[in-house]
């Protein structure tokens, strides 16, 4: 038996391109084709709840598939991908070895309790059960384990590691093989299920087969010409010469060849797919690649917009498609963009060659008082509180990029007293003494807390020729019993307070990014303790 399988899904993951609309002529000559190229497993495309349609590969029952298959099989298996909310197992006919003798079972991880039943079915008929999980990386290690636990009382012959959002790392491909291959009835096959959204699929699918040696014969997802939606799949010719170079498989590519000459081309000369950026945007934040459709539609949208859009919408949004709320999100994101020339002259034409000290409201602005207006004695500085209007201490400008803060203190009868410097995703409206900012030059992506105020003051001072910046009340969470977060209690956040370390740990990298990118050279220090205050310093986090 061989310890390395390939599974060419084309006309499966292919489908979505083109509405699983191949033509009869092109799907058995396809599976002809690579019936006589040697290839182990081939998909045949989908078993859903609808009518076979001529020249389509969604198959209502195993009987419907017959006609395409050869009549010399040699050695070739034949499968089909059967989602587990879209296919009633009641359709599936017992296998008798004159069709398809192969089911994959494909599931969301809120239905991995309810398919057991389901892929008990596909056993029960007689065919090869393969097990898909969607999004393998949503999984915890311990909803990983419970599944194999409660899969592996039906013996299947493989369990299949599916990278849905082409999201792994060789690491993750790591990680999670070893966690499968040490608690996975021993005698199923592993697969491996890739996209390109990384550039890494064939990379990947390499590291997969010589990891695996000795430990568990595997199977490896591939489709011609890596044709499939998105950023597509590995490629099959590709794994087939790596297989043939390395371990003399035999494989013949010279007939996959043609099939991408005959067949493949003609979709792809209608059809795109591929790696592009907004897919390894797609990839870096596991999104579904339907958002990146429907976000590609924009007029004028560019790559860092969409960056910025996936990041917003959180990870259980992007790995679903919203339309409405990607709608909601783009339209309030464009309305955060404006022209802040004017604004960015004024500013730096008042700070330059100034020391700078941000007043952010930790509560160490009230414990250190002392320490601050020491500071303020010897330096003269022009004094920015950020979303804090305190009377405690002079104050030349107060900075707001959180619009509830804004709303909030916009209600104080000492609010006009200050000249404000206030983003564009608070407001557009021009009022006296307050200069607009565009929010989006200001944010970077990758982070949940990516609008965190301190961090956008920072990067705002830097594109200004201030002499010195330093920061008071920057303090970071805690979450301790009786411990107090800000100046006053009305401002504590409780999704920060509850999630103390974790934020802490955002904030500090992005501290320590705008430390290593900043493009002003002047010195910043913490005045007040702060849990980041070694980023400052350098030290090693």
């Amino acid at each position: 038996m061989k310890r390395v399988n390939i599974l060419d899904c084309t006309l499966r993951d292919g489908g979505y391109l083109i509405d699983s609309q191949f033509g009869n002529t092109a799907i058995k000559g396809i599976i002809q084709g690579l019936t006589e190229s040697g290839i182990d497993v081939i998909e045949c495309g989908f078993l859903k709840d609808e009518p076979h349609q001529t020249g389509s590969t969604i198959f209502n029952n195993a009987a419907q598939l017959r006609p395409f298959l050869p009549e010399d099989r040699r050695q070739a298996s034949y499968v089909c991908l059967a989602d587990y909310s879209r296919y009633s197992i009641d359709n599936l006919e017992p296998c008798d070895g004159t069709s398809i003798d192969g089911v994959r079972a494909c599931f969301f991880k809120n239905e991995r309790h309810k398919v057991i039943d389901f892929c008990r079915g596909i056993s029960d008929r007689g065919y090869r059960l393969y097990v898909q999980p969607v999004d393998i990386l949503g999984y915890t290690d311990a909803e990983l384990l419970e599944l194999i636990e409660n899969v592996n009382e039906l013996e299947p012959y493989a369990f299949s590691i599916v990278d849905t959002f082409g999201s792994l790392y060789k690491e993750d491909l790591q990680r999670v093989f070893y966690l499968i291959h040490h608690n996975l009835y021993s005698g199923a096959k592993i697969g491996f299920h890739s996209h390109n959204n990384l550039q890494m699929s064939f990379s990947l699918s390499q590291e997969f087969i010589e990891m695996t040696q000795g430990l568990r014969s595997v199977v490896v997802d591939t489709s011609m010409a890596g044709m499939g939606r998105g950023a597509g799949n590995t490629n099959t010719e590709l794994v087939m010469q790596y297989m043939n170079r390395k371990f003399n498989s035999g494989y013949d590519i010279n007939t996959v060849l043609d099939l991408i000459d005959n067949y493949v081309d003609g979709f792809h000369n209608e059809y795109e797919w591929g790696y592009s950026i907004p897919y390894f945007l797609a990839g870096s934040y596991s999104a579904h690649v339907n958002n990146i459709s429907y976000l590609s539609t924009k007029a004028g949208i560019a790559s860092r917009d969409i960056n910025y859009l996936l990041n917003r919408i959180g990870p259980a949004a992007r790995k679903r498609y919203d339309y409405d709320l990607l709608e909601k999100t783009y339209l309030e994101y464009q309305g955060a963009i404006c022209d802040d020339s004017d604004a960015l002259n004024t500013l730096n034409a008042a700070f330059a060659g100034k020391d700078i000290l941000m007043l952010l409201p930790g509560h160490s602005v009230t414990t250190h008082a002392e320490e601050i207006s020491q500071y303020c004695r010897d330096h003269t500085p022009v004094v920015i509180s950020v979303n804090l209007l305190s009377q405690d201490y002079h104050i030349d400008y107060v900075y707001f990029s959180n619009k509830n803060r804004y709303r909030y203190w916009k209600n104080a009868s000492h609010f006009s007293e200050y000249k404000k410097i206030v983003t564009s995703n608070v407001t557009t409206v021009p009022e006296q003494d307050q200069l607009i900012i565009d929010f989006t030059r200001l944010i970077k992506c990758g982070w949940d807390q990516l609008d965190n105020s301190g961090i956008l003051l920072l990067r705002l001072l830097d594109l200004l020729d201030v002499n010195s910046i330093a920061i008071a009340g920057f303090d970071g969470y805690s979450r301790h019993s009786g411990s107090q977060n800000y100046m006053q209690k009305s401002m504590e956040k409780t999704r920060n307070t509850m999630n103390a370390e974790e934020s802490n740990k955002e904030i500090r990298n992005m501290l320590e990014d705008y430390m290593n990118t900043r493009n002003l050279d002047c010195p910043v220090s913490f005045i007040t303790p702060s849990y980041f205050e070694s980023v400052i310093k350098g030290d090693q986090l």
